[in-house]
């Protein structure tokens, strides 16, 4: 009987290729295996077996495919099931999402990572050699040295040998390595390969949990109670609640029940603070996965997650939902609010967060989503039954929240009362803090030294030649740069349009207040934590650990500061200026400036006494802005519920942009007008644009927007 397969090939192609298995490969073909195939002439991809069945295809000769690369799955059901998912709710191929979710290691040879050890001959094994060798090298003073400080290290008499590498015993030894290949040469010492993995482990014995407080133990309670009822539970916790606690402590029953747990960050930066705590508890039931990783180490994961020791935990930022699970019990995604769990570019985009839900629900297991700040779906769908809601309304030790002082920068410019982007409260404030040994962290959402300059004489602003947007200056590197496309020009001497010198900088990013800062405070410790100082994993725990043990004073960040980070002496907390949150051109800004703004104040005061936030804006009139001060989510969500409906936006309705590019001009303008008059045939008003995005051109490409609005219920209805 002929047999076939429908793969997945790595490629942006709708639907499943269908290839027959010749009879050499017979029962060796298995859903989740990788195969190579041919597709047209001369090329042959690695792709995933989908599926194995009997159904041959009519109408075309099917191909054999050509090799079989895996003897096991390396995908599994749940896996596959869930990128079918994903690629039918956010639309996307399959392929796209293969090329995403899986190691490049694992698309081709992988190699494991070894290492040199060193044992003694079996001439040498016992003790009259051993001494006698001794005798021996009375004229060797290092070699003898060498073997003095192997049978140290690694064989203490009437015990069994321990391991030790090779590089560590020449190390300790402290000789060259010739001296080794001496012994090497006489017989004494050979030399053997080990396997030893690229993941770190953790030798510290594991506590126990912490006991948790009443506000926590009453959350802890009614959670567990609502996963009796619900699938899905929101805990919404102001900031420093202790909510990591909570999670702790049902981590603990879901490893115990002999489950599995996926533990969601939204951001790299905060994996270190929380894997330290977790390793505390956990020791190395724990995994950490993102993107920072190598290659091989995520491959190394991923391998452990198929084997029969996989990690009980892991905590991984938006890909770690691809890693494979067997027995997937509780999703814990904490901060679900941030856009970080929102894949933009390239394909696939979609939200972990939701995605993770969809994960759970394949293993029957339970989604906690938490937040200080949730998103306006979310609480709606919390509020409405379809998840069930738990609050923490107390910080832990009773701890107030912050006290948030809106400064007027309009009034205080006019009154000459600033020192450049600080007015004069914030720098008295920070003054204050230095004198008490206090740290202190300034929000800044835009790295660089400034969005723009601009030529004093002539008005002259440099633009991107690829991309719709001006150039950011980055002064340390003597640099512009563009912040989309990455296209990069030296800092002009002088203006190519009128050769003027005089250059002005137009507003304030990171590199700029950490200049201003250091002319301010030049005796104080200041550090810089964006996209520019943080490209390496080390980087961030360099920032991260120096600031938690008091090696810098000021911490300047753009939105990664405030993303759950916890330090014990942080007394003011500085946003120095709102506006650039509240007046982005999208629907979710005000969300989306709530959050940010909230979470950053969070940062103040969570150890020792009630914390000083400083919010800067000219927009002292914003409805949001005393929502903040007051931490009124309540107000805040009830008035953007309303503005969400009256405007048919989520969470009553849901919106799909579609975006076309072209090289030329003419081309996508009468392209875009056709398709938007071809869709308002079908969904009349429905449909917003074509418009042009706030940038609407991007690597040489012209970009325009179209909208289109789907009411929730819209299964009711029949669109002709």
């Amino acid at each position: 009987m002929n047999r076939f397969v429908d793969v997945i090939l790595p490629l942006p192609l709708p639907g499943t290729f269908t290839y027959s298995i010749p009879q050499d490969f017979m029962g060796r073909v298995l859903p989740g295996c990788r195969v190579t195939v041919p597709l047209g002439n001369k090329k042959s991809y690695k792709a995933l077996v989908a599926s194995v069945h009997d159904n041959e295809p009519e109408g075309y000769v099917v191909k054999p495919l050509q090799e079989v690369l895996d003897e096991t799955p390396i995908v599994l059901e749940s896996q596959i099931k869930l990128w079918d998912w994903i690629s039918k709710y956010y639309l996307c191929s399959m392929g796209e999402i293969y090329k995403a979710a899986i190691p490049q290691g694992l698309k081709g040879e992988f190699k494991p990572r070894t290492e040199q050890r060193v044992r003694l001959t079996a001439e040498y094994s016992n003790e009259k050699w051993l001494n006698l060798l001794m005798q021996t090298l009375g004229r060797a003073p290092r070699q003898k040295r060498l073997l003095t400080t192997y049978l140290q290290q690694a064989v203490p008499f009437g015990n069994s040998p321990k391991e030790i590498a090779k590089h560590r015993l020449i190390e300790l030894a402290q000789v060259q390595p010739p001296i080794y290949k001496q012994l090497q040469e006489k017989g004494v010492f050979e030399t053997y390969e080990v396997e030893i993995g690229r993941l770190g482990r953790n030798e510290a014995p594991c506590q126990p949990v912490n006991t948790l407080n009443q506000a926590q133990q009453k959350a802890f309670d009614e959670i567990k109670e609502s996963f009796t009822r619900k699938n899905v539970t929101l805990l919404h916790g102001v900031t420093s609640a202790g909510k990591t606690e909570v999670y702790i402590h049902l981590i603990s029953e879901a490893i115990e029940r002999g489950e599995q747990v996926l533990y969601m960050l939204p951001e790299i930066a905060l994996t270190k603070q929380i894997i330290e705590r977790l390793r505390r508890v956990f020791g190395d039931r724990i995994g950490l996965y993102h993107s920072k990783f190598t290659d091989a180490e995520r491959v190394e994961i991923w391998k452990k997650q198929l084997s029969d020791t996989p990690y009980d935990i892991i905590l991984g930022v938006r890909s770690s939902v691809f890693l494979p699970f067997q027995r997937l019990g509780l999703v814990v995604v904490d901060e679900e609010h941030e856009n970080s769990y929102k894949q933009q570019e390239p394909a696939p985009r979609y939200n972990a967060r939701n995605a993770s839900i969809v994960l759970a629900s394949f293993f029957d297991a339970r989604t906690l989503l938490g937040t200080a700040t949730p998103s306006i779906e979310s609480y709606y769908n919390a509020t409405t039954g379809k998840y069930a809601l738990v609050s923490l309304t107390t910080r832990h030790r009773q701890l107030q929240l912050p006290h948030i002082e809106v400064i007027d920068m309009q009034e205080y410019q006019r009154k000459k009362l600033t020192v450049g982007p600080f007015s004069d409260p914030l720098v008295e404030a920070m003054s204050q803090a230095l004198k008490d040994k206090k740290q202190i962290i300034l929000f800044q959402n835009r790295r660089g030294y400034s969005p723009q300059i601009e030529c004093r004489t002539c008005g002259w602003v440099p633009h991107c030649k690829h991309c719709d947007v001006s150039l950011t200056l980055h002064k340390n590197a003597n640099k512009l740069v563009c912040h989309y496309c990455g296209y990069t020009i030296p800092a002009p001497v002088h203006c190519p349009n009128c050769e003027g010198r005089n250059f002005s900088t137009l507003g304030y990013g990171t590199e700029k207040i950490e200049d201003d800062l250091q002319n301010l405070f030049p005796n104080a410790r200041i550090k810089r934590m964006d996209l520019d100082t943080t490209r390496t994993r080390t980087a961030y725990e360099k920032i991260i650990s120096d600031f938690q043990e008091g090696k810098t004073d000021i911490l300047i960040g753009t939105q990664m500061v405030s993303k759950g980070l916890d330090f014990d002496n942080v007394d003011v907390v500085g946003i120095v200026n709102a506006d650039t949150l509240l007046n982005y051109p999208d629907f979710r800004a005000t969300e989306r400036a709530f959050q940010l703004m909230s979470q950053v104040a969070g940062r103040a005061g969570r150890k020792n006494g009630q914390g000083k936030v400083f919010l800067q804006t000219k927009m002292t009139d914003a409805p949001v802005i005393p929502q903040i001060v007051k931490n009124d989510y309540t107000s805040f969500y009830d008035g953007q519920l309303q503005e969400r409906l009256l405007f048919h936006y989520p969470p009553f309705y849901r919106l799909v942009y579609i975006y076309m590019k072209h090289r030329d001009v003419r081309v996508i303008e009468e392209f875009s007008e056709l398709l938007g008059k071809h869709m308002r045939e079908i969904f009349d008003n429905r449909i917003l644009g074509p418009d042009l995005p706030p940038v609407a051109k991007v690597k040489q490409l012209y970009i325009r927007k179209i909208v289109l609005k789907v009411e929730n219920s819209i299964s009711q209805y029949k669109i002709n």
